[in-house]
Parts: C-alpha cells; sequence; structure tokens
C-alpha cells in the first residue's frame, strides 16, 4: 500500500491546511517530534545546532530557510529580512557559509523585479560576509525566471551566487550549457515535483539516463559541481566519470538531505569525499516534510512508528 503512494498525493496533502495544523501539533514537539528526522528545527538556533553537529562528522552543510510562493510584497521583504538576520548569526556561530533560497519565497510570483531585488540584497550581504548562496531550482514554470535571475546577478559581479539543475526536465541539458558558459556553480538533481509529459520526464529509468547524461556534462566542465543524491548508482557513474576526467575528490561534491541515508553520508566522507548535508528549518516546513514523505516509502514506515510512540 505505501509502496503505491504517489508524489502527486503527497503534493496535494502538502496543501492541506487541516492536515498541516495537526502535523504541527506533533512535528516538531520534544526532541523527537516525527518531522525532527527531516527538518532541523523552527528557529535559527536549532540550525545551527544541526550544523554544528553534522560538521563534527566531518560534514559540510547549506542552511536553508524553508517557505515559498510568497502572496505580497511584504511577505517577500519578511523572508528576505529574515535571510538578512541569518548570514550574521551563521557567521558568529563559526559554521559553515553557506545557503540555499527559492525565488519564490523573494516574490517571484509577485514580479521579476521584486524577486531580483530582494535577491540581490541577499547576495550583497553574502559577498561582503563571505556566503555562498544557492538558488533552488523549483518547478518547469519557474526555470526560465529563475536563470534570467542567476544570470543577472553573476553579471553585476556577484559570483558567489549558483543554481541547481533537474534531470526530470527534458530542457535541462540546454540549461546546463547555459549555465557552464556563464561560468556559475550547479547542483544537480533528479527533480520532486510532479510534472507533464510534455516538459518532463515520466519514468524513473528515462530520468536517471538524463542524470548520467548531464554528468558527463558537468563534472569535466562544471565549477565545482554539486551531485546530489542518495541513489548509490547514480553516485557510482559520478565515480566513474570523475576518475576518467582525472578529477580529484575534492574537486566536486556530493550533496545529500538531512535525516536522509545518513549511512551513505558517513561512508562517502570515510572515502575522503566532499558531502553537503542540506539542512532546512523554520516555520513553514511541512510541504517540505510532506515532499520527502512522496519520494521513499521507507520514510513514511519511519513516521509512523514515531507517531506510535508519541502515542
Amino acid at each position: 500500500m505505501i509502496d503505491a503512494l504517489s508524489k502527486a498525493m503527497f503534493g496535494a496533502l502538502a496543501g492541506s491546511a487541516a492536515l498541516k495544523a495537526m502535523a504541527s501539533r506533533y512535528g516538531m514537539r520534544g526532541r523527537r517530534g516525527f518531522a525532527r528526522r527531516f527538518v532541523a528545527g523552527e528557529t535559527i538556533d536549532e540550525a545551527i545546532a544541526a550544523a554544528r553537529a553534522v560538521e563534527a562528522q566531518g560534514l559540510v552543510q547549506t542552511l536553508d530557510l524553508l517557505g515559498e510562493s510568497v502572496a505580497t510584497v511584504e511577505e517577500a521583504g519578511a523572508a528576505t529580512n529574515a535571510y538578512l538576520a541569518m548570514l550574521p548569526r551563521i557567521a558568529a556561530a563559526g559554521i559553515g557559509r553557506n545557503i540555499s533560497i527559492k525565488l519564490t519565497q523573494l516574490g517571484l510570483d509577485l514580479s521579476l523585479e521584486e524577486a531580483g531585488g530582494n535577491l540581490r540584497r541577499i547576495l550583497t550581504l553574502a559577498r561582503e560576509q563571505g556566503f555562498f548562496v544557492r538558488v533552488d531550482m523549483e518547478s518547469s514554470a519557474y526555470v526560465d525566471a529563475t536563470l534570467t535571475l542567476v544570470e543577472q546577478a553573476w553579471r553585476e559581479g556577484h559570483t558567489n551566487v549558483g543554481v541547481v539543475l533537474q534531470s526530470a526536465l527534458k530542457r535541462s541539458e540546454a540549461d546546463l550549457d547555459r549555465v557552464l558558459a556563464l561560468g556559475a556553480r550547479v547542483r544537480l538533481v533528479k527533480g520532486a515535483y510532479k510534472e507533464p509529459a510534455s516538459v518532463a520526464y515520466q519514468s524513473k529509468a528515462e530520468v536517471d539516463a538524463a542524470y548520467v547524461r548531464l554528468l558527463e556534462r558537468l563534472l569535466p566542465h562544471g565549477q565545482f559541481p554539486a551531485i546530489a543524491t542518495h541513489d548509490p548508482v547514480m553516485i557510482a557513474h559520478a565515480r566513474r566519470i570523475a576518475a576518467a576526467a582525472g578529477l580529484a575528490a575534492s574537486a566536486f561534491e556530493y550533496q545529500m538531505l538531512y535525516g536522509v541515508r545518513r549511512d551513505l553520508q558517513a561512508s562517502l566522507a570515510r572515502e575522503g569525499f566532499g558531502v553537503r548535508v542540506y539542512i532546512p528549518y523554520g516555520r513553514e516546513w511541512f510541504p517540505y516534510f510532506m515532499r520527502r514523505l512522496g519520494e521513499r516509502p521507507a520514510n513514511v514506515a519511519f513516521v509512523l512508528k514515531s507517531l506510535v510512540r508519541e502515542g
């Protein structure tokens, strides 16, 4: 039964206000709240504590303040100000200076200008304080706008920004050439969004094949590529391609989600590979959490066991 639950179903559940309200009562309650497996907490203090724990294991990290698709200029400004307040806290804590953001959180649904202005505010402070900023890629509807804003920022001198590409999208091979020509860093993912067949591959085999094709271009030619996957088969392909290109382990890194395949994270780090853990936090954790459940049946089983313990 659990195996049959689709990404689309969990995506729909993520929009349920009633389910969100019920989950919020328990998801972050105490240290054993079921959502804490995948979300560091709701505050920057909790995120910093999680980052320190990750770094103590010989890994590196990127912090992400959860939230997306804001509906007003005021909300976009508040999210931007939260990031501007977050940067000096991270710097003062002495942890790695790396963050991830979503442009719909900065007002992309309102206008390109609103999101671009807010992005530049964050990038300016980030550059002053020695941060790298990764712009996450959202659904296919936002790809053009995202790449446009990253290109604008890069050409204005904000070379501390990189972007994400999804192998599930058929356009990503052309987009990779575009970003490589720019010189920006790329994080390669498979993609967590439900997309129509007109723009995205529908089978796992097709998505995997596209991922390998992108790896073959990204690893030899990219600027410190980020290989974001928990799939041992894709990791094996990355190792093969990197070895064939004569790349040292320090020339790229693997990236994985907080709470997912921690055994694999540790084993790669022991072998000398860089492993960056994506650490999300914030009050708007529910949609992110539901996407993690939709990706792997084992995640659902984990949460069900946690709820039994809560009872």
